[in-house]
């Protein structure tokens, strides 16, 4: 109950996860429940001495554990070990980090001006002969980045398409660990 309380209460949490057991039913519960109530996230993977290294362990350790976490994989993962005290300033700054990616604002007119031509050349799927024109989009005011696309027929817009906007806006803006809405509206 603490820990749901400590959620709803913050704006990015700090996922802490053992490396010797792994991401286990009760991380993925408290994963879940922060993706749910829309918060940013860092995962910090502790206990990171006790692990046999080789070259590429913590790769793969990070890939196994966005694997586990998919669709939602833009979040940064910091390997800590809080008895040597390695990395644990590095968590801090990158909770920083990400709380202000949550709270970035990017203009109409810059949104536009990116978004637009790669629309033009990716559109959404025709559906039912019909197609959609997007004709701008607008960042709303909301405690989460949230977006609105301004289209024709905002029902057939099908979920990969926002995904693939999604990426896109991640991509060109640095929104690394927060979830984001995007919605398709009415013109």
């Amino acid at each position: 109950m603490r820990a749901i309380r400590a959620i709803e209460n913050s704006d990015v949490c700090l996922l802490m996860i053992d490396a010797t057991r792994g991401f286990e039913g009760q991380d993925h519960k408290i994963f879940s429940l922060i993706e749910r109530n829309r918060k940013g996230v860092v995962i910090l993977v502790n206990k990171w001495d006790l692990i046999e290294k080789e070259n590429n362990t913590a790769k793969e350790f990070e890939e196994a554990l966005k694997a586990q976490t998919a669709p939602y994989t833009d979040y940064p993962v910091i390997f800590t070990s809080a008895t040597e005290k390695k990395r644990i300033f590095k968590a801090l700054e990158e909770a920083l980090a990400v709380y202000e990616n949550k709270s970035r604002k990017v203009g109409t007119s810059k949104l536009n001006e990116f978004l637009l031509p790669i629309i033009e050349n990716y559109p959404p799927p025709a559906n039912k002969g019909k197609y959609i024109k997007i004709k701008y989009i607008t960042q709303l005011p909301a405690s989460v980045p949230s977006f609105a696309f301004f289209c024709n027929l905002p029902q057939y817009v099908k979920e990969p398409y926002k995904r693939f906007v999604e990426n896109k806006l991640r991509q060109k803006w640095n929104f690394s660990g927060v979830p984001m809405n995007i919605f398709f509206r009415k013109k």
